[in-house]
């Protein structure tokens, strides 16, 4: 999987091959930060989810403050480490946590958060409302889904594509259902 953009561009992240590991696709991640704008400068975000990384390496290429990427799998956990040696990176905290223990324990806020959890296994409903104190104000929330999302807890969905077989969202939490 490469970066696709910042300072960090063409650069290579390698993770392992893992079930229900699906690295969000170049394609998706162009899209997902022409919605956000290129420059994350100073904002601070939470990749959820990491598996493979690419979103949260892709936000701290694009100038992201500070980025958290928690993920419970130690193989995966251990290519993230990896990753972030082999980029050099100063701006990134790695996390190896259960999603729902991570948020209970979080003091910090984020300004955006992906969400690409493993798929079938209800994720997204139980994470709505532990999600809810670690959003800043205007935070934006990503996520990705095997069906098309009206909403994601409170929050109205603003953006909506579909690649393959997978649905991906981005929801304004200002604007609630």
């Amino acid at each position: 999987m490469r970066i696709i953009g910042g300072v960090w561009r063409s650069r290579l992240i390698d993770f392992p091959s893992l079930d229900g590991l699906r690295p969000t696709p170049d394609r998706v991640r162009e899209t997902l930060f022409n919605w956000l704008g290129q420059n994350l400068a100073g904002r601070a975000c939470l990749d959820l989810f990491a598996g493979s990384g690419a979103l949260g390496f892709e936000a701290a290429s694009r100038g992201a403050a500070h980025v958290t990427l928690v993920d419970s799998d130690a193989r995966a956990f251990s290519a993230l480490q990896c990753s972030a040696a082999a980029l050099g990176a100063t701006n990134l905290e790695l996390k190896r946590s259960d999603a729902l223990r991570f948020l209970t324990l979080c003091a910090r806020r984020f300004d955006v958060v992906f969400l690409d959890p493993p798929f079938g296994q209800g994720w997204l409903e139980r994470l709505a409302q532990p999600l809810a104190p670690v959003l800043a104000p205007g935070a934006v929330i990503y996520a990705e889904a095997e069906q098309a999302l009206a909403r994601f807890g409170e929050w109205k969905m603003i953006r909506h594509r579909q690649a393959g077989q997978v649905h991906y969202h981005l929801f304004d939490t200002e604007q609630t259902t």
